[in-house]
């Protein structure tokens, strides 16, 4: 796998894990179409290579993500409706293809997490913060619209918690984001953080990528596939994996009482 080189990311690939930092800290890493660009570059090379176990991501100088780059919508005024649209409708790309990569995508949040931040911490797989960090969709007190970010919000914490959030502006913490379900874990300070995160890894490292990658597509069916189709699939799925090379080594393992080959690595 050759990853691209990124001017506005951090790449560095450690023992099956690519921790991909966004990396524009003088701007509290705001999301600018450069940055769109070279994420969904970084997720098209790592689409097939399950050798990538999980993608970590997180932001540079003690911010995940404060939104959107205002200096791009500055410059897509000057050009028209369709260089906005076209601006707007890139991120929504990049948080679909964000929501499907085969790899678990674990959101490290810290410090601004607002607008498109909250967007992409509510397509990852797990999401931990810390509690101080600070959460909100900012777009309708700049007005405009949360376009691209609300339907993920909608899925990952209801219609009527997004409803409030949306139209108010609200900001909160972790904590609060923790209750809405936003996030899985938020933890009191950096220590906390980084010892939690190890510990996810460690557990997704228990399981076989190839079974991580087929379960995550089907729990992602759940929401919008018909119900005999989709178990359908999933049983013909679960007969292909109980005969193929990681059901075989996963029932070996336990019969032996060993750690199966994924989990050694």
């Amino acid at each position: 796998m050759q990853l691209p080189n990124c001017a506005t990311l951090l790449l560095e690939q450690v023992d099956g894990v690519l921790h991909l930092t966004l990396n524009r800290p003088d701007s509290r890493n705001a999301m600018s179409l450069a940055m769109v660009t070279e994420l969904r570059a970084v997720l098209a090379a790592v689409q097939g290579d399950l050798s990538v176990r999980a993608i970590v991501l997180r932001g540079a100088g003690g911010h995940f993500c404060a939104g959107g780059d205002i200096k791009d919508m500055a410059g897509a005024r000057a050009a028209g409706g369709d260089a906005y649209r076209a601006l707007n409708r890139a991120f929504g790309s990049l948080l679909e293809q964000a929501q499907h990569t085969p790899q678990v995508l674990i959101a490290v949040l810290e410090g601004a997490v607002l607008g498109g931040g909250m967007g992409l911490a509510c397509v990852s797989d797990i999401a931990i913060c810390q509690q101080d960090a600070k959460f909100g969709l900012p777009e309708t007190s700049l007005g405009i619209l949360p376009a691209q970010i609300a339907p993920f919000v909608v899925r990952r914490i209801g219609l009527t918690q997004t409803r409030r959030l949306a139209l108010t502006a609200a900001r909160f913490d972790g904590s609060e984001a923790a209750r809405l379900g936003l996030v899985h874990f938020s933890e009191a300070n950096k220590a906390a953080l980084e010892h939690r995160l190890a510990e996810v890894l460690s557990q997704v490292r228990q399981c076989a990528p190839q079974a991580n990658a087929q379960t995550k597509a089907l729990l992602l069916g759940a929401e919008n596939q018909a119900l005999g189709p989709l178990l359908d699939r999933a049983a013909e799925q679960f007969a292909a994996a109980v005969s193929g090379a990681e059901g075989v080594e996963g029932t070996l393992a336990f019969v032996q009482k060993r750690a199966p080959t994924w989990a050694a690595e």
